[in-house]
């Protein structure tokens, strides 16, 4: 399941994710925010996607607020959570292939929705590598 979460700063963004995943038919539980209002804060939001996250090892976040900091920050606060701040394809790429990253966090502010788009497909379709970077992975 892909789970989506957002601040006031990323709710546009968000809402152009949503759009593309109707039109292809792909399923997200969208646990918040749900207007451009700042009536709550990203931690909220990026503390209950983890929770989402976490109920099945195939889920997947996809976290927005402003710059992606914050939202990556308190994400990987959880320590079954492996945030990846993504800013083009090639970093969502090594996000997954190398990090085994189950949360792609983006800034609503600094990226256009077609880009957005383009790195949520790579996200979603690239698997992890697994060798040595799970070695790795298990020293987190």
């Amino acid at each position: 399941m892909i789970i989506l979460a957002s601040d006031h700063a990323g709710f546009l963004l968000k809402e152009e994710i949503k759009k593309f995943f109707n039109k292809e038919n792909i399923i997200a539980i969208d646990v918040g925010c749900y207007s451009r209002e700042q009536l709550d804060d990203y931690p909220d939001f990026a503390k209950a996607g983890n929770a989402k996250v976490i109920e099945d090892a195939r889920n997947v976040g996809i976290y927005i607020c402003g710059s992606g900091i914050g939202m990556s920050i308190v994400a990987n606060r959880n320590p079954k959570i492996r945030a990846a701040l993504c800013f083009d394809e090639r970093f969502a790429a090594l996000a997954r292939q190398h990090n085994d990253a189950n949360v792609l966090c983006l800034p609503g502010r600094f990226i256009s929705p077609r880009k957005a788009i383009k790195i949520v497909k790579v996200f979603l379709t690239t698997d992890f590598e697994g060798g040595r970077h799970a070695r790795r992975i298990k020293k987190y």
